[in-house]
């Protein structure tokens, strides 16, 4: 009897839950639609590999804040340039949550908001929150740029609330 190890077990959540109706894509923003990814499109992946893995180097990697387009969640055919952390990949593309300046702590999906703090993504060092409930796919050539990377101990506090808004087992 085989068992899946801790990761294979966040890898099948992952997956389960990009194919799921809250992902956005930057392609979004072309056809007016959510381009989200469907069984097919994740077929041979294996899934999203998270990991912390920030280097300055120029392409999006784990830890990192990045800089693309994210279609609006409710009208996915218009949307915005906003940052975005990067916890993995699925296959060739990124999986990420949104960033957000707003303070999230009075409103009645705060928990769903994980402080981050502030990083070389905002010029104006506002502090940011991380949005847990919505997991992005995105193209790493749709990327404009890296913002700088979030601390290993910030990034496993979003990935341990995207885990448990999602009902990953790891």
């Amino acid at each position: 009897m085989s068992r899946t190890s801790p990761l294979g077990r966040l890898t099948a959540k992952v997956r389960a839950t990009l194919r799921g109706p809250k992902v956005a894509t930057p392609d979004s923003r072309r056809t007016g639609k959510d381009t989200g990814p469907t069984g097919d499109e994740l077929s041979g992946t294996g899934g999203v590999a998270v990991s912390y893995a920030p280097e300055r180097d120029g392409d999006a990697d784990p830890g990192e804040v990045v800089w693309t387009w994210v279609a609006y969640e409710d009208d996915p055919g218009q949307g915005k340039d906003r940052p975005v952390l990067v916890l993995g990949y699925d296959g060739d593309r990124l999986a990420g949550v949104q960033l957000s300046t707003k303070d999230h702590t009075s409103r009645r999906d705060s928990q769903e908001w994980v402080p981050v703090g502030t990083g070389g993504w905002d010029r104006t060092a506002r502090p940011s929150f991380a949005d847990a409930s919505r997991l992005l796919r995105i193209d790493p050539a749709k990327v404009r740029r890296e913002g700088s990377a979030l601390d290993e101990a910030r990034f496993r506090a979003v990935l341990a609330r995207v885990t448990e808004l999602h009902d990953w087992h790891a």
